[in-house]
Parts: structure tokens; C-alpha cells; sequence
């Protein structure tokens, strides 16, 4: 991912550093555990404990000679540790160092991005608290609808982020799986126990059952999960962007000082932000689909899965950890005119209570196909004309039948469709 969309510390966890480091602690503890079933020496898991180490520059030296990267690295290392290095990956291949790295950093990657959605989450809350009662128009077809709140509109969001925060959890734990197998997964120069010594020090469970590498499944649903979470932030994005349109302008992005909008418009103040969230999660959703085809290999393992993580596993995790950061920010200082959003409810001069009406008309005798009839009748009449919903019905007999003025002038009231928010805000925050 370019530096552009790049945070630090996720970044740092698909630097070369992190990633060799990595394969070194897998080296280490499996040495380890042969020395302590007395197959190698307990030297040898001594020398490469303290004397192992690498310089990034001279594995891709000797990469570019032998084309492999592990043997690069193994070369690297034995280098430092001197004869006892011929004791150092014994009994496995390449997956076996290759798949738990990448579990590692994958499951440290989830811990960031969790931490993305704590962080969202809270300024969600504190946002649907503090415009709890706010009322706005509820859009359906992008049509105004009827009443909701500004506050309920931020708690759905948070209900949401809370479900992808426990699926991402779910996610982290199916990912985070260690395999010290051997050739096509058979142990059959390493022992299970090794598997299980390098599991518990990684941090990770074992692979129950691997043909050579980690079965991609996994991985699949770690990144579908990821590509769920993004298109949460991308629902969100959008609803601001709507709502920030110069013919809405219910809420807008925070502008900052000295921050321009158009290089040849000095009025604009464009939502970029979210904009920019949106595209972030076009990026996140492109690895689902390779990650799923990746699913099906040749027998006990093919390479054609590696290229593309090497390039997906990176920049998907990275660019949702920015998105989510972004998102987090947006949200806090989002700017919210309460005043606009009562405008807007005006604007069709009654309609959207027509519902209310017609549920009146029904319980006052009359058939909801003649309610319905005389209720579009009178909001036609509004919609092509102007003018208010409210005056058009007094001045119907049909309704006035059943209806008088007073009962009328009640079904008007924004107060009908606040009435339980108090209710969904314990549900969601309770």
C-alpha cells in the first residue's frame, strides 16, 4: 500500500523486519523443541537463540542466486550461528515457516484493526447520544419518507461496527493457526509435538489436519470478513456524502483551516473524506474474491495462492486500518445542523404523515383501499401544487366524517415518531 493510505504500525507489520523476524522465533522454537526430545542438540537451539540473526540486504542477495526466499534466509542466519546451523529446519519445508508467519501476521493485524473499531465504536456512541432527539427526514428510494433521528441513524451504524467487531474477532481466531507438518503434512520427519511447542509460543493453535500448508479457507473468511467490515464503512460514507449535498446539507465533514476545496472554485468544501473512505473499501473488497478462488490448490499445495497474498494480505489489511481510522475522525468531528434537518422535514408541507393518516382512517371504519384512495388524493394535490397536506385534508368531507380537525392536527406531530428511539438506544447500548 503506498504511503499515502499507510499508518505506521500496521505497516510495520508487513515490513521485511517483522516478517523475518518472525520466521526466525518459528526456527528458533522448533530447534528448541528437538533439543528438548534430545534430536538435536541442545547447543544448537542455544546457538541459534543467541547468535541467530539476519540483514534483510543479504537474503535479497543471495535470493536473486538460489531464487528462494527461505533457503535466502536459512543461508542468511546460518552465517551468524556458525556449524550448528545444519540442525536449524530440520524436518520441515517452507510452509511450514511461510503459513505461520503469515497467521502471525495476519492475527497481529486483526489486534490493530479491532482497535480501529474500539475506537470507532466509541465516538459512534458518543455522537448518538448527543443527537439522540435530533429529528431528520427518513429516506426510502432517496425519497423522503418519514421521521427518524439523526441519533438512531448513528446507532444503527454502531450496532453494526459492534457485529463486525465480533465477527473480525471470530475471524482473528480461525486465522491464527500454526502448522509444523512437514513435507504434504504427514510428520513424517518432524514430530506433532514440535507443532505444538512452536503453537504455544506463537501464540496460535495448531493446525488440526494440513497438506503441507494451512488450508486457504481460512483465509477466505478472514478476508471476506474484512470485506464485510468495509462495506459497513462504505454504507456509512455514503450516508454523509448524501447527506452533505448542497440541496441537503443535513451534516458535513469538519473543514479545517487554511484547507481548500477546489483548486478553481473558492466556495467548495467537498466531502473527500468520505469519498476517500469509499474507494479505501473498494480496495479491501478487491482481496475477497482472490482469497476465496485461492480456496482450491493443486493436491497437497501449489504457489499460485502466494503471489497474490503477497500482494492483497498487505494492502487490504492496511487500507482498512486507514479507512476505520478515517472513519473514527469524520465521525467525531462530523457537523451536524439540526436546524437544516427540521427545514427539510418542511419541505413537502405535511406528506410524509400521511401514513398516520391513513391508519386513522382505517380505525375510524373506513376500508384502507378508499382511505388510501382519498389520502394519495390529497397528498397528489399537495405534491403537483404545493401548499399543505394538513389543509387539504380538512377541507375533504370524506375525512372529516370520520376525522375532525383536532384529530387531524394530532397526526402532525414529530413526536409520533420519537416516541420509542429511548427503547432501540437500550437495545443497542444497554
Amino acid at each position: 500500500m503506498i504511503p499515502r493510505y499507510s499508518r505506521n504500525e500496521i505497516s510495520s507489520v508487513w515490513e521485511p523486519k517483522n516478517k523475518f523476524q518472525i520466521w526466525l522465533d518459528i526456527e528458533i522454537h522448533a530447534t528448541q523443541a528437538l533439543a528438548n526430545k534430545g534430536e538435536v542438540p541442545q547447543q544448537a537451539a542455544e546457538d541459534l537463540a543467541q547468535k541467530g540473526k539476519f540483514e534483510i540486504e543479504r537474503i535479497d542477495e543471495i535470493e536473486l542466486e538460489v531464487k528462494h526466499d527461505v533457503i535466502a534466509f536459512l543461508t542468511n542466519v546460518a552465517e551468524h550461528v556458525g556449524p550448528n546451523a545444519r540442525f536449524v529446519h530440520q524436518g520441515l519445508t517452507s510452509s511450514d515457516i511461510l503459513d505461520t508467519c503469515l497467521a502471525v501476521q495476519l492475527s497481529q493485524s486483526a489486534n490493530i484493526l479491532i482497535s480501529d473499531l474500539d475506537k470507532l465504536l466509541e465516538v459512534l456512541k458518543k455522537r448518538a447520544i448527543q443527537h439522540k432527539y435530533d429529528v431528520c427526514i427518513g429516506r426510502s428510494h432517496g425519497i423522503h419518507a418519514e421521521p427518524t433521528t439523526f441519533g438512531l441513524k448513528l446507532a444503527q451504524t454502531y450496532a453494526e461496527f459492534d457485529r463486525a467487531r465480533t465477527r473480525l474477532i471470530n475471524a482473528r481466531a480461525e486465522i491464527s493457526t500454526c502448522a509444523i507438518s512437514g513435507a504434504v503434512g504427514t510428520f513424517a520427519n518432524i514430530d506433532p509435538s514440535v507443532e505444538s511447542y512452536v503453537a504455544e509460543k506463537m501464540g496460535l493453535k495448531i493446525e488440526p489436519v494440513s497438506s503441507q500448508i494451512i488450508p486457504r479457507d481460512r483465509h477466505a473468511f478472514f478476508f471476506s470478513t474484512l470485506g464485510v467490515i468495509s462495506g459497513s464503512a462504505e454504507r456509512i460514507a455514503t450516508e454523509i456524502r448524501h447527506l452533505q449535498r448542497t440541496e441537503v446539507r443535513e451534516v458535513e465533514e469538519f473543514f479545517e483551516v487554511g484547507q481548500k476545496g477546489s483548486s478553481a472554485m473558492p466556495h467548495k468544501r467537498n466531502p473527500i473524506l468520505t469519498e476517500n473512505i469509499t474507494g479505501l473499501a473498494r480496495v479491501v473488497r478487491a482481496a475477497v474474491i482472490p482469497a476465496i478462488e485461492n480456496i482450491s490448490l493443486w493436491h497437497e499445495r501449489d504457489i499460485s495462492h502466494s503471489a497474490v497474498e503477497r500482494i492483497f494480505a498487505p494492502d487490504a489489511t492496511i487500507a482498512l486500518d486507514f479507512a476505520l481510522y478515517r472513519l473514527a475522525v469524520v465521525i467525531d468531528k462530523l457537523i451536524v445542523h439540526p436546524k437544516r434537518m427540521l427545514e427539510n422535514i418542511n419541505i413537502l408541507g405535511g406528506l410524509i404523515f400521511s401514513q398516520g393518516v391513513l391508519l386513522a382512517l382505517t380505525k375510524g371504519g373506513m376500508s384502507r383501499e378508499d382511505s388510501y384512495k382519498i389520502v394519495q388524493e390529497c397528498a397528489g394535490t399537495v405534491w403537483e401544487n404545493g401548499g399543505s397536506l394538513l389543509e387539504s385534508l380538512q377541507k375533504d368531507k370524506r375525512i372529516l366524517k370520520i376525522l375532525n380537525k383536532e384529530s387531524l392536527i394530532s397526526i402532525f406531530d414529530l413526536k409520533t415518531h420519537t416516541k420509542h428511539v429511548d427503547t432501540i438506544f437500550e437495545r443497542v447500548f444497554d
